[in-house]
């Protein structure tokens, strides 16, 4: 699953870097305003309804959640949610003869009998567990001809996970560190919520209350000690526990809890109807960017007025298996999605064929897929980043869409720090940094990612095709890419990792095979010029 933190070290002790700091006016809803009249860097969605939908009919489009779960009861989701009428709610049949069970707002494969997955690992431990028993007893001495070239891949993979394991584990250690240090800091300042004049005042002790007075001081200028806290320290404690006893740890498999067989890839009819799972927040996040009700004076508004979310489970905390991507592209399509968005992403593939096999399916039943570039910071023209458009036989998904993310200055900020970009691999920009979107228990949350920026994308996408409904998938994808805000100027972005990564200036049309940030405005008008 594409990760939307960003850490750095500082002074040996692992801290979260905050993001640039918006004004709170622009927060809620800054991907839908104008460069022009807002002065913020959106995709114009508020001036399109204004001046270009008023008055105007459209068709409900459903649009596919492909992700680790949605919150169907949200207040402000649960409008918008796709119900399956042919199916009668709790009777435990298959009413609808679909092979899936009760499945009213969508279906769950990475559900059991009794539960559902949370972690898991990423792919690369799977393979090395996988080839490590293979070559358990295999050295570059006795190694068979035939067996050479994944061998030296098994060699390449070991290392990439034990390189990985430790810098989670240091992290961890130094980030629990941090957190003692700073509980410490805290009950000596006698208050608990401290503000940044109460870390001015603190005499430090010892060079390590030094550090933790220059780190936290740092940070609460652009938030409040509880954010900084919450969101920060104990989100990056998670993150690197997570890392260390679930993600890379090649003794974990909570396989078991599915019941299926994870190596059949031919299997499609496991799982449960379960959409939310035990962890909603990322697909509850991304569903509402796309299609938060716009009506009800709730907290956001979708990019997408006219939309049914289907939530179809495919992504745990960890790396989302190929069978359970290939099998939820499929559900969509087979249950009437007209949009696939899917925030999810990792560097290696355990079975790409069968995810091609379903991406054609798709293509075939003229269904729009969109997905995140990913959050490495890397460029994807020599980077791998799977699920991608580009078959295993070298042609490419034509109604495919990879997004990279975007900030909301037009400066050499514009590119996200984080996003993943690639001149040929990478179609468009969208708004990714600080969204404010739904998330579970009717609550709502900023977030930051290329997850964020392709739901934003995929909203434009259904927006189109539900005001334009004769408009092809391809001719959808053709109107995004020739509508955007081309971009003049450079953009700026640090070369390398760690004290040895440089900033470095480049083209803004280096980074992507449009040039340019998406624009709902733009795309209307230019969808009303297609015949049909």
């Amino acid at each position: 699953m594409n990760k939307s933190r960003i850490f750095k070290t500082l002074l040996n002790i692992t801290v979260v870097s905050a993001l640039p700091f918006m004004a709170s006016a622009q927060k809620v809803n800054w991907q839908n305003l104008d460069l022009k009249t807002d002065t913020t860097f959106g995709i114009s969605t508020e001036k399109a309804y204004k001046e270009l939908l008023k008055g105007k009919k459209s068709t409900k489009v459903i649009v596919a959640v492909n992700d680790g779960g949605v919150d169907a009861q949200h207040e402000d989701l649960k409008r918008v949610m796709w119900v399956n009428a042919k199916e009668v709610a709790g009777n435990g049949k298959d009413d609808d003869k679909n092979g899936y069970i009760d499945d009213i707002h969508g279906w769950n494969f990475l559900g059991g009998a009794k539960e559902s997955i949370n972690y898991e690992t990423l792919e690369l431990t799977r393979l090395v567990r996988r080839d490590q028993v293979r070559f358990a007893s295999t050295t570059d001495a006795n190694v068979a001809e035939k067996d050479k070239k994944d061998f030296e891949a098994f060699k390449k993979e070991r290392a990439d996970l034990e390189q990985q394991l430790g810098e989670a584990k240091a992290n961890l250690s130094g980030i629990t560190g941090f957190k003692n240090a700073l509980d410490a800091v805290v009950k000596k300042i006698g208050k608990e919520v401290p503000t940044a004049d109460d870390f001015a005042k603190f005499k430090p002790e010892t060079p390590v209350e030094g550090r933790i007075q220059n780190a936290v001081a740092g940070a609460l200028k652009d938030m409040t000690f509880t954010e900084f806290y919450n969101d920060q320290i104990l989100e990056g404690l998670k993150y690197y526990t997570q890392q260390a006893n679930y993600n890379l740890n090649v003794d974990y498999d909570p396989r078991g809890i599915v019941g299926d067989d994870p190596n059949n890839s031919k299997e499609k009819f496991y799982g449960n109807n379960d959409v939310a799972g035990p962890d909603a927040l990322h697909g509850s996040h991304v569903s509402g960017i796309i299609g938060a009700d716009r009506t009800n004076k709730l907290g956001i508004m979708g990019v997408a007025d006219n939309v049914a979310i289907m939530g179809v489970r495919c992504t745990p905390n960890g790396d989302e298996r190929d069978k359970d991507v290939a099998n939820a592209i499929r559900y969509a399509v087979d249950n009437g999605a007209k949009v696939i968005n899917m925030s999810f992403g990792k560097s290696y593939s355990w079975d790409k064929a069968t995810v091609d096999e379903a991406v054609k399916y798709a293509v075939s039943k003229d269904v729009l897929l969109v997905h995140a570039a990913g959050n490495d910071n890397k460029d994807l023209e020599v980077e791998n980043n799977f699920p991608n458009s580009k078959y295993l036989d070298g042609t490419v998904a034509s109604s495919w869409i990879t997004v990279g993310a975007s900030g909301w200055k037009d400066d050499e900020t514009l590119k996200a720090s984080f996003s993943n970009f690639g001149k040929t691999q990478v179609d468009v920009f969208a708004p990714g940094v600080n969204i404010n979107s739904t998330v579970p228990g009717s609550k709502y949350k900023e977030e930051n990612g290329t997850s964020m920026a392709s739901p934003v994308v995929a909203g434009l996408a259904a927006l189109i095709r539900s005001y334009y409904p004769k408009l092809t998938a391809v001719e959808v994808k053709d109107i995004i890419m020739k509508s955007v805000v081309k971009i003049n100027h450079n953009v700026s972005y640090k070369k390398g990792e760690g004290p040895d990564a440089q900033s470095v200036s480049v083209p803004f049309s280096d980074l992507c095979v449009s040039g340019g940030i998406v624009n709902a405005y733009n795309a209307l008008k230019l969808a009303a010029t297609y015949k049909k």
